[in-house]
C-alpha cells in the first residue's frame, strides 16, 4: 500500500499547495522549500531481517509486524464505532510533528508550524475517509552472537 499522507510542503496543486500558501504569505522563501529534504523510509520486515543477517553481530530471536489503528476506538468488536476523521488526522499529525518539528523550525522558522500541522491533520483525516490505513510497526528482538 502506498502512503498517501506524507507531509510535503509542495503537496496540493499550484495555488492550493502548502508551499504556495506560505510563499504568498511571505512566510517562507522558495529557495528554502527547494533546499529542504527529509527522506522517510520504512522498510519491509524482510529487508530488516536481511540487513541484520548481513551485519552479523546479532541473531534474530523474533521478528513480526503489528498493525495499529490510528483511531484508538476503531475495533472490530466495537459495533457502535463511528469514524472520526478529525481525531485520526490529529493523531497522525501529532506523531509526524513530534519527529519533524525541530527540523522544520530550524529550516523555516516557527511562523508556519502551527498552520502546517493543522492543515496536514485535515488532509490526513479527509484521506482516511476514502481509505482507512493502519500504522504498521516492526517488532524485533535480537540476541548478540
Amino acid at each position: 500500500m502506498v502512503a498517501k499522507n506524507v507531509l510535503h510542503l509542495k503537496a496540493g496543486d499550484g495555488a492550493n499547495s502548502y508551499a504556495s500558501n506560505y510563499l504568498l504569505q511571505g512566510l517562507v522563501q522558495e529557495a528554502d522549500i527547494d533546499t529542504f529534504d527529509l527522506p522517510y523510509y520504512t522498510p519491509h520486515k524482510e529487508v530488516v531481517k536481511k540487513i541484520v543477517e548481513m551485519e552479523g553481530s546479532f541473531s534474530i530471536e523474533n521478528l513480526e509486524t503489528i498493525e495499529i489503528n490510528w483511531d484508538s476506538r476503531d475495533d472490530i468488536s466495537n459495533k457502535d464505532f463511528v469514524f472520526d476523521e478529525l481525531e485520526v488526522g490529529r493523531n497522525v499529525s501529532n506523531c509526524i510533528r513530534a519527529v519533524t518539528e525541530a527540523m522544520l523550525v530550524s529550516h523555516f522558522g516557527d511562523a508556519i508550524i502551527e498552520d502546517l500541522f493543522i492543515s496536514y491533520a485535515k488532509h490526513v483525516g479527509q484521506n482516511w475517509l476514502e481509505e482507512k490505513v493502519k500504522s504498521t510497526k516492526i517488532v524485533i528482538s535480537f540476541k548478540k552472537k
